[in-house]
Parts: C-alpha cells; structure tokens; sequence
C-alpha cells in the first residue's frame, strides 16, 4: 500500500473527561494485590542479583492488542467496556458515549496502527506533536490502508472465553495494567523499542532536531531489515520524526542500523550474559524478516557469530534449549503470524493463548521454573480502542497506548495487578538491573523498573499447568507460515 497522510480532521475537540478518577479507580481495585515495592533489596537488585532469584528472563513479544481489548472486564483491573467516538454532524465531529462490542480474538478487521492512527485516535487530528490524548478518535482510523474508515469497530473487547489461558496467568500471576507502549506506533518500532529502549538516531534528514525517531515501518513491505532492496531504482528507506514534531515520511535510512546509543545486545555481550532472539526464519513477508527486531541492526545481522546463532530460528527452538538445559539467561521471542494474536478477519485462525501457554507450561515443568521470569506484552495497540491516555509525550512520539503485560514467575504472588507505569523500557530496565549490566541510556533510564511485580521474601511457588487447546508439540510440528505476509505496520 502507499503511505500518505492525512488533513486534520476536526480544528478542536473538547477536553477528555476522565472515565474515572484516580480516587474511584483505587476504591475499584480495592482488594487487588499490586502497587506496593517488596523486592528483598533494591539496592542489590540493581547490582545483580540473578544468581539468586531470577537467572532467566524470557520476552515473549506477541502482536496489536490494547488492554482494553483483551482485559476489559477483568476484575480488579483498570478496564472499560465504554468510552467516545467523534460522531460526524454537518458542523464537525460531537463527542459521543459509545459501549464496546465483544468479539473474538480472531476478530473481522486490521485497523490500521501506524502513528497517523494513533494521533487521530487520540484527539481526531493527525498532528504532532501531541501533549494530550482524548481517546475519542478510533472511529476515525482506517482499516488495510486508507480507503475504508474503521468506524466503530475498533470500539471492541475480546470473548474472555477465546482468551482463558491469558486471564489463568493473570489470575495465578501477575497482570500490569499500566504497560504503554515506548511509541505511538506500529510493530517495526515497538519491536526495536523492546531490544533498544526506542527508535532514536542520528540523520542528516533531522536538521538541528537531532537525534529524531525512526517512525512507522520501512518503505518495503516484504523485509524490514538489513536484507531488504537496496538498489537505486528499489531502495527501502525508513520514515522519521523530528523533536519539533515533522514527520519525514521516506527520508530515513535504510533499514539496515547502527544506534547512536547501545542496545541491550552490547550490555548483554560485554557483561558475558548469554542471551537469543527466536524468531521464525528470516523470509521476504514473513514474521521473521518484519518482526525479527535484530535483522534491522547492522551489528547483529552481520556478525556471523550472532545472526543465526544468538538470532535463532525457527522459534520453537526455545523448546529444545529448555529440554537441553541450555536456555539462555536473556530470551526474546516473536511469534508466527497464526499464532501472534494479530487479528486477521472472518474464519481465521488465532493460537496465540496457546503458543503463549505451551512457552510457559515447558518452563515451568522443567528445572528453569524455580529461576525464571516469563514477560509477555504486546507490540502495540492494534487500532484498538483504550479508554486511558498516555501519561507523557515526549515529542519523539511516545508515549502510545496500553498494552497489556503478563509476568509469570514462582516469585510472583498469585493474582497480583499492579497499577505502576511502565513503558516498555521497564522491562528491559528490570533485565539491566537483574543482571547487573548497566544502562543502555535511552527510555530505560525514565522508566520505572516492573521489579515491584515481584515478591522476593517469598518461597518460589510451586508451577501449576495451565490448560489451553494446543499443546507444545502442535507448536514444534505445525506447517510453518514464514512465506505468507504477516502484518505491514
């Protein structure tokens, strides 16, 4: 599809009214557990402490959901079933209350989820930079491209039926029901933001506004990193957004990158702290050369010592490193497109609660359960809607909105919903702490460590298998789908 922009839609809306106040939401979780800090010793903890408690950390990086969309109705949490639309009249757009829709996980549409998507969502306009969200405009998206507008569909929340295995974790674990997202975009960013602490460069595009962001996805549709065309007559370059809020749609660099910061790759490696990227195998179109964060990053994909070996594929080879007891001490995972929780329309297929589920039950029925921490998030909103606004802009294009996390661990206290901020630099700022490795000095040093989710003083829990419709071995033997195209933001 062609990328373009759109005109603001609406000169002014009014101000968002919160849908509850900070003193009713807490009167509403009364009874949850979360919130509070118990960590043995922080202080210890950000000197490492993996040698004894946590000495495993897997990222599992599943696709497009908003919290609302998966946890809605979960109780304690901070979820709605209603929220606003900017209905059309002939004068504009009026501020209109409207309940959302269940529906099942597999859903009918792919709203549209790039930056553009994500301004209008927030207030109707497609402007940036943004200093506040309405959370009024998702009817204003657009769905496959830019010819059918979205309407109320994204004003919808998943059957908890089509997700039981998500709301076991959350029920036996812990749910953070304040996770944003590092940028208000799609999966090319998010998944850099998960390996990198954001998309920031340096580029003679950006003027005196240096460093800006990589935004949206690269101009080629089937590869998202350094094996993509690069010839003059098929070049693929990235979009980037300046501090002054300019968005320089095609004036990026090829997607191919070298940061100006360090990633958590270089933390990990000069800290002699082991770690893999699973993913589907790196083929034009698929999950492996879209969502494989590290194809984009010069110094991985080029290091024959790393691409193929710490970059490891097909994905399900965590099941043999866990069975072989060689389960790194850093793990990211990307799933296939069946098995992502992307929505991909009428009659077809969603596994993702159960490749989420088969993940978890090896850990925890293997000897790395007792040391492990298993963090699953989502790479960005969908287009879904999500009635609370991010908390900061940063004029980088961030926040974006919530997505939902997961923290499964025998240190965990059962049902434990945490209302804490975190973005997705928490997550790596925990991995940094843990494992004694520094800062990487992007997101990670604001954000708040999701160390709070948990209990330290307590004896590690004993793991309990979670049910779910497909088992492991579905998994390992299913026909793999790497050559059919998988989401193109």
């Amino acid at each position: 599809m062609q990328f373009s922009r759109w005109r603001p839609l609406v000169a002014g809306v009014a101000l968002y009214t919160a849908l509850a106040s900070a003193t009713l939401l807490l009167s509403a979780c009364a009874g949850a557990t979360g919130t509070s800090f118990r960590p043995a010793s922080p202080v210890a903890l950000m000197n490492g402490m993996s040698g004894k408690y946590i000495k495993h950390v897997i990222i599992v990086v599943q696709e497009n959901r908003t919290f609302d969309d998966l946890f809605a109705t979960f109780p304690g949490a901070d979820g709605a079933t209603s929220g606003y639309y900017l209905k059309p009249t002939s004068t504009g757009y009026v501020k209109t209350p409207i309940n959302l829709v269940m529906r099942s996980l597999a859903g009918d549409e792919d709203v549209n989820h790039d930056s553009e998507a994500y301004n209008v969502s927030c207030d109707g306009t497609d402007t940036y930079p943004k200093t506040s969200c309405q959370m009024d405009g998702f009817n204003l998206e657009f769905v496959d491209g830019h010819t059918i507008v979205a309407g109320k569909y994204p004003y919808m929340y998943v059957n908890p039926a089509d997700i039981t295995p998500y709301w076991t974790m959350a029920q036996q674990y812990g749910l953070s029901d304040y996770m944003f997202q590092t940028q208000g975009s799609g999966s090319f960013t998010a998944h850099l933001d998960l390996v990198a602490g954001g998309s920031n460069i340096d580029d003679p595009n950006c003027g005196s506004s240096k460093p800006c962001a990589l935004i949206d996805y690269p101009s080629n549709f089937t590869d998202w990193g350094c094996a993509a065309p690069n010839t003059t007559t098929g070049e693929t370059v990235t979009s980037l957004l300046t501090r002054k809020g300019t968005f320089l749609p095609s004036e990026g660099p090829f997607p191919c990158l070298t940061f100006p910061t360090k990633t958590m790759r270089d933390l990990l490696d000069a800290a002699g702290v082991s770690w893999k990227y699973y993913t589907p195998a790196y083929s034009p179109g698929g999950a492996g050369a879209l969502w494989d964060a590290f194809s984009a990053i010069s110094d991985v994909y080029n290091d024959p010592n790393e691409w193929g070996t710490n970059v490891s594929w097909p994905e399900t080879n965590i099941f043999n490193d866990i069975t072989n007891n060689t389960l790194p001490a850093v793990s990211w995972i990307v799933p296939e497109r069946n098995n992502s929780d992307h929505p991909w329309g009428k009659g077809t297929q969603d596994n993702g609660p159960s490749w989420v589920t088969s993940i978890v039950n090896a850990v925890g029925q293997s000897s790395y359960w007792d040391s492990t921490a298993v963090i699953v998030t989502w790479d960005d909103f969908g287009g879904f809607f999500d009635h609370e606004p991010p908390p900061l802009f940063d004029k980088m294009g961030g926040l974006g909105f919530r997505v939902p996390m997961l923290v499964i661990s025998p240190y965990v206290p059962p049902n434990e919903i945490t209302h804490t901020q975190y973005e997705f630099g928490s997550i790596l700022k925990f991995v940094e702490q843990n494992f004694g490795l520094g800062s990487m000095h992007t997101t990670d040093q604001r954000a708040k460590s999701m160390v709070d989710m948990f209990d330290f003083k307590q004896k590690p829990r004993p793991f309990s298998v979670i049910s779910a419709p497909l088992k492991k071995n579905y998994f390992i033997h299913e026909n793999h789908v790497d050559n059919q195209p998988v989401d193109d933001e």
